[in-house]
Order: structure tokens, then C-alpha cells, then sequence
């Protein structure tokens, strides 16, 4: 009972503290959202020792003042990404879109459209990348996958705010899949975070930055099943409070290989292919290479 209720709190913690981030407006909110960052770069914490191991991991031919500047500019966008969750969770279309200043890549999604089918777009998680769900679901017919969250109370809330421009969102089970596979036969768009760990069960180690990452099969699996077009879609944020720029991107004809390796190996590239436009807005404080294969170290241990 006693955890039941620590949880109930949490969930009302956090929702409460989205909202009251829905209330500024985006320039202030941003700048709470640096001043958290400053304080995950001056404080010891797991972020931060997250975050350096992973650029040494990825960046080995930085010396040793570029890794902690872009190690400190990953923590800054940390905050914001956290605080910038009020406006893309309780926001309308008509204070939101007006955000997104510049379109990038759009020949690339012209392609994607063109083909008439359902459309997957690989999104890492890089920027403001919770805005895209509403910025697909806002123009398109939209299925998305969502995982539930640890506070029962707070998963309500959720759903009905990544929903609220017209998304369909289902649980990350069995269900929840067929749905998915079923919506992008009906053309319908969806989203999946790429580098998001799927587990033991459902990936394989593939190469990221030249390093042994567990990376996910599902996003080829969806393709072979439904025969859908895809496209890499980032939303890269502007300086001083401008807004957004979304950029679509190519993928390899290869992420829809039924060869699990070839498949994950040109997914990962793809993935490096949008880090490289803004490296300091990557999720750099994500344990990437955690349960690495045998022969190789955790570095997180």
C-alpha cells in the first residue's frame, strides 16, 4: 500500500510540474530549462557521468575540452527537453504549430507520401523530439506506440495529451503492435524512437559509432510486414527560443532487409546520420551501450 501511494504521488508530481511548465512562455521556459541543465553539469549525478562515458565512446578523437563542452550543451538541451514537455503535452495546434519555423528534407518525405502507403518515421531522440507526434498527428491519420509509464495515475494523462491533435495511441505489447501493423496497412503514419533499447528478446548488437549497441528489430519487422515507405524525421531546436526546424531524412533501403544484422547496422547509421546535425541536442545521458555482448565491458560498471 505504502508504494502504491508513493507512486500515486509521483504521478501527481509530475504531472503537475508539466503543467505549471505549459504556463511559461517558450522563451522562459527554456531558460528553466538551461538552468536545470547548469545544475546537472555543476552536481554530480548519473547523467552527467552517463553522458561523458558515452562521448568517449563515440567521439574517441575529441580531446578531452571538446567532450565537456558537448557534454555540458547535452545537459542544457536535458533541461529543456524536460521543461519543454508542458507546451508539447498541453498546447493547441494553433499556439504549437507556428513553432516549427523551417521544414528541411522535404523532397525526401514528398517521396515518402508519394508512394501512397503508410509512412513509419524513425525519429531519435534528438531536440524537441516529443513535439513530432503532435506535428504528424496534427496533418496525418497517426497510430503511435506508447510505453507505459511506472505511475498508473499518471498514464491517463499522457495518452489523452500525445492524442489530443487526433492519434491513435496503443501499449508497446502484442496488441498494441498488431494495431500499429494494421493502422500503416490502412496508410495511416506512425513513429518510433530507433534508439530506444527493446530488450533482450527483440535486438541485436549492431554498430553506433563504431561501438557494440543492443539495437531494435521491430522498426524492420513493421516495414516487411506492412511493405510501408520510411523516412528519418528529427525536430533540430532553434537558438534563443526561435521555434523549431524539422528535418526529414533518407534511410537505407537496407533498414528493411530481412537480415536482422544488415537491417540494424544501416538503422544505426541513419540514427548518426541525424546526431550529426546537432550532436549536442542527442539524448547523450541514455545508457546506449548498456548489456553489451560477450567479450565486451559494460561501460557503465
Amino acid at each position: 500500500m505504502a508504494i502504491k501511494n508513493k507512486q500515486a504521488w509521483l504521478g501527481k508530481l509530475f504531472k503537475g510540474m508539466i503543467v505549471s511548465f505549459s504556463w511559461l512562455p517558450l522563451g522562459l521556459n527554456q531558460r528553466v530549462g538551461r538552468l536545470i541543465g547548469r545544475l546537472l553539469w555543476w552536481i554530480p549525478n548519473m547523467n552527467k557521468r552517463i553522458t561523458l562515458i558515452n562521448l568517449s565512446l563515440a567521439f574517441p578523437d575529441f580531446s578531452e575540452p571538446e567532450r565537456q563542452k558537448l557534454a555540458k550543451q547535452s545537459l542544457l538541451h536535458l533541461g529543456m527537453m524536460v521543461t519543454e514537455l508542458g507546451p508539447a503535452w498541453t498546447w493547441s495546434a494553433d499556439k504549437l504549430m507556428p513553432l516549427i519555423k523551417e521544414v528541411k528534407g522535404q523532397p525526401f518525405l514528398d517521396e515518402a507520401l508519394a508512394k501512397q502507403k503508410g509512412i513509419l518515421f524513425l525519429a531519435p531522440h534528438i531536440g524537441a523530439w516529443e513535439l513530432i507526434g503532435g506535428f504528424l498527428s496534427n496533418q496525418y491519420p497517426s497510430t503511435f506506440l506508447y510505453r507505459p509509464p511506472k505511475f498508473s495515475n499518471f498514464e491517463s494523462f499522457m495518452v489523452k495529451s500525445r492524442s489530443r491533435f487526433g492519434a491513435q495511441l496503443v501499449p508497446t505489447n502484442l496488441r498494441g503492435v498488431k494495431n500499429l501493423i494494421k493502422a500503416l496497412k490502412q496508410n495511416q503514419v506512425s513513429g518510433i524512437l530507433p534508439d530506444q533499447d527493446a530488450g533482450e528478446t527483440s535486438g541485436v548488437h549492431a554498430s553506433f559509432f563504431g561501438q557494440p549497441a543492443r539495437t531494435m528489430t521491430l522498426a524492420s519487422k513493421l516495414i516487411q510486414k506492412t511493405d510501408c515507405a520510411f523516412v528519418f524525421i528529427m525536430m533540430e531546436r532553434l537558438p534563443k527560443a526561435q521555434g523549431y526546424c524539422v528535418h526529414f531524412l533518407p534511410a537505407e533501403q537496407a533498414v528493411a532487409s530481412d537480415d536482422e544484422q544488415l537491417a540494424t547496422v544501416a538503422l544505426n547509421r541513419g540514427i548518426e546520420q541525424c546526431i550529426h546535425i546537432a550532436p549536442e541536442q542527442y539524448l547523450w545521458s541514455y545508457r546506449r551501450f548498456r548489456k553489451p555482448p560477450v567479450g565486451y565491458q559494460n561501460p557503465y560498471k
